[in-house]
């Protein structure tokens, strides 16, 4: 059953981004990787679903390496390569290579790809007494051009350099680069894939809330909650992605939300895979950055009702619920309320009223791979409080399984004779339902 919605979830997953655009910023430690050409066959199979595609390389490695064997002098300053006019043509040597092995490994897939100039750059110039030689930032990124090569079918490449209008070329950085482009294209998706960049609860620690995985990697944080994250892992030793990298990365993924970007995604290219998976399923692979509206509870429509019984299925087989039909829901559909995840139903519960001020919180679900998102606590919690605020001088659940969760919640046992007249129809002995209430 599982199994079965993780499939309606890619099919949902391709309807939704069908025509879509994702940019892609990869690491040049992605392409020096063993999976990169695992990576590239993804990227394919992604684009032959009818997602637009651009690719921004990373190329910070092969330029130290090219610059260092050429003995060109270079530093960081805040985070930016500091070279003089000199290096920068073998800057641009640097980055058309890794652009030029990701065209060639795209090729292998029968995917056209192009290496283009599509921004103009100006430099950085003198900055508290520094001087950023031969590093620029985006000025202005061709967007008609751009949007033409993707209407024609094409992956567009585009290396981290740009060019004035003069034709002087900077190095700009390629995650500065990956956002900009994002931004001009109002792209639905913007990954950042880099080797090691999984953040993990083995490494950081998480704001309280935040939507974790089972096995407890950060699926996703709001713009608003990275700050906060910073700050407690600030100084968290982590090789793979060191905290300037990873302060880097969020920041700049949620400048790209507050600028019109939907989503963008922090992936580890050292997972096989982890591209298609945070395409096409809910919890993903990597950490997804978000402005609002990734998870939230709602009214249940009825065009929901189908997906509800999916969800209640699994509980229904285990007797942790009664059976229900469409017919039952719809004749109730008011009394539910729902968790979505990006169109997807992941939880559900109603809450039934009767003459005798009590009301009942019936037919709670949470999808199995959900369960650790504290999405069921919470489900409860709205309900209880609607219960007291609908005036209802107390609330009470039928259980057969799950008496133990609902003590959690202040409920206490109580004997069957207390049900309400009209409820108390429907329980049979066969079942044994046991009655826990919870009185304001």
């Amino acid at each position: 059953m599982i199994q079965t919605e993780r499939i309606r979830d890619v099919i949902r997953y391709i309807k939704k981004f069908k025509g879509s655009t994702l940019v892609v910023r990869i690491d040049d430690d992605v392409v020096d990787s063993a999976l990169f050409a695992s990576h590239m066959h993804d990227l394919a199979l992604v684009h032959e679903t009818g997602i637009r595609i651009v690719i921004v390389p990373g190329a910070a490695n092969h330029i130290s390496r090219v610059l260092d064997s050429w003995q060109v002098e270079w530093k960081k300053v805040n985070g930016v390569r500091v070279t003089g006019e000199e290096g920068m043509n073998l800057i641009k040597m640097a980055a058309f290579d890794v652009s030029n092995r990701i065209m060639t490994r795209l090729a292998a897939e029968r995917i056209t790809a192009v290496i283009g100039n599509w921004v103009r750059a100006r430099g950085r110039g003198v900055k508290d007494g520094v001087d950023y030689g031969s590093a620029g930032v985006v000025e202005k990124v061709f967007l008609n051009s751009l949007l033409a090569v993707l209407e024609d079918g094409f992956v567009p490449i585009v290396p981290c350099v740009g060019w004035t209008a003069t034709g002087r070329p900077y190095n700009i950085s390629s995650t500065e680069l990956a956002v900009e482009i994002a931004v001009a294209l109002k792209a639905e998706k913007l990954f950042f894939l880099g080797s090691g960049a999984t953040i993990s609860v083995d490494d950081y620690d998480m704001p309280k809330g935040v939507a974790l995985s089972p096995e407890g990697r950060m699926a996703a944080i709001s713009v608003a909650e990275i700050p906060g994250f910073v700050e407690v892992n600030r100084e968290v030793d982590n090789p793979n992605c060191p905290p300037d990298e990873l302060e880097d990365l969020l920041e700049r993924g949620g400048d790209a939300c507050k600028r019109g970007v939907t989503r963008t995604h922090i992936l580890d290219g050292d997972v096989d895979g982890v591209i298609p998976a945070e395409i096409f399923s809910d919890l993903g692979s990597g950490t997804m950055i978000y402005l609002d509206n990734y998870g939230a509870f709602r009214p249940m429509a009825r065009s929901d009702i189908p997906a509800v019984l999916s969800l209640m299925n699994p509980f229904v087989e285990q007797g942790v619920l009664l059976p229900r039909t469409e017919e039952d829901l719809e004749s109730t559909v008011a009394d539910y309320v729902i968790y979505e995840i990006d169109g997807g139903v992941r939880a559900c519960a109603a809450l039934h009223a009767y003459p005798e001020g009590m009301a009942e919180i019936a037919g709670l679900a949470v999808d199995e791979a959900y369960n650790h998102m504290g999405i069921g606590p919470e489900l409860m919690e709205r309900l209880v409080a609607k219960a007291k605020e609908s005036g209802n001088r107390s609330v009470f659940v039928l259980t057969t399984q799950t008496a133990d969760w609902f003590e959690r919640f202040g409920f206490i046992p109580a004997e069957i004779d207390l049900l309400p007249a009209k409820r108390k129809e429907k329980w049979t002995k066969n079942r044994g339902s046991r009655l826990l209430v919870r009185n304001f």
